[in-house]
C-alpha cells in the first residue's frame, strides 16, 4: 500500500526520496539518503534495515545493481520486501519479491526509479516517472513532490493515503530537506504546503549550521 520514488539532480548531484501510504509515519521507516552516495527505499512489509545496509555498501563503491544483488542475497524474507536504489551516478535498481502484492510495478527514468504495491493500477509508477521528468530544471524536491501527486492521480491505493515523507540531501552530512507528514487526510498537499514554507530556509539553514558567522540575522538562532 505504498508508492515512491528515489532520485537525482545531475546538476545540482542532490539525491533523495518520497514517499506515501495509508499507514502512519511512512517517513520514519521508508525513505534513506546520504550526501554523494545515493537514496534508497524500502517498503511492503517493510524492514528499515534495508536501508542503511545498502547506502552502506553504495559508500563501498557498489554500483545501484550491486548494491540492490548484495541487499536482497543477504535478506532471508526478501520475498516480502519492494526496494529501490539510486546511486550517485544516476544508476538505478529495483527489486519485488514474490509476495509483494498487486497492483506492482517499477520503473526506471533518467535519473529516477518508482516502486509501487497495493496500488489501483500498475500504471502508478509509470506517472511518477514521467511527472519527475517532466521539468529537470526544477528543485529535486519540487520534482519528487510532483512524482507523489501523479502517482496518486494515477489511481493512487484503494484507501486514503495517510502519510507521506520528501528526503533530501546534498553536500553536508545531514539532510539538506526532511520534511515528514505524519497523519493527515491530504499528506501530499500537506507536504507541498510545508515544501513550499521550507524552501526559502533550506539553503540559510545550511548556512547556519557551516557558516554561522555569516548566516545569523537578529532574532535566527534555530
Amino acid at each position: 500500500m505504498t508508492f515512491s520514488l528515489v532520485a537525482r539532480c545531475p546538476r545540482t548531484g542532490m539525491l533523495g526520496a518520497a514517499v506515501t501510504t495509508s499507514s502512519i509515519a511512512v517517513g520514519s521507516r521508508c525513505p534513506h539518503a546520504r550526501a554523494g552516495v545515493g537514496a534508497v527505499l524500502t517498503q511492503h512489509r517493510t524492514d528499515p534495515r534495508l536501508g542503511p545496509l545498502a547506502i552502506d555498501l553504495l559508500s563501498r563503491g557498489f554500483s545501484a545493481e550491486q548494491a540492490m544483488a548484495a541487499v536482497v542475497a543477504a535478506t532471508p524474507n526478501r520475498d516480502w520486501r519492494q526496494l529501490a536504489i539510486i546511486d550517485r551516478d544516476g544508476r538505478t535498481a529495483a527489486f519485488s519479491g514474490a509476495f509483494v502484492a498487486p497492483e506492482k510495478d517499477e520503473v526506471h527514468g533518467t535519473d529516477c526509479a518508482a516502486i509501487a504495491n497495493i496500488v489501483r493500477s500498475a500504471t502508478v509508477p509509470r506517472a511518477m516517472v514521467a511527472a519527475f521528468e517532466r521539468d529537470p530544471s526544477a528543485p529535486l524536491a519540487e520534482r519528487l513532490i510532483a512524482a507523489l501527486a501523479a502517482g496518486e492521480a494515477a489511481g493512487g491505493e484503494f484507501v486514503p493515503v495517510t502519510s507521506a515523507a520528501l528526503l533530501v540531501v546534498h553536500t553536508e552530512a545531514f539532510p539538506y530537506v526532511d520534511l515528514r507528514v505524519d497523519d493527515h487526510p491530504s499528506p501530499i498537499a500537506e507536504l507541498t504546503r510545508l515544501w513550499e514554507a521550507y524552501r526559502p530556509e533550506a539553503d540559510p539553514y545550511v548556512m547556519r549550521a557551516v557558516d554561522p558567522d555569516r548566516a545569523t540575522r537578529p532574532g535566527e538562532n534555530a
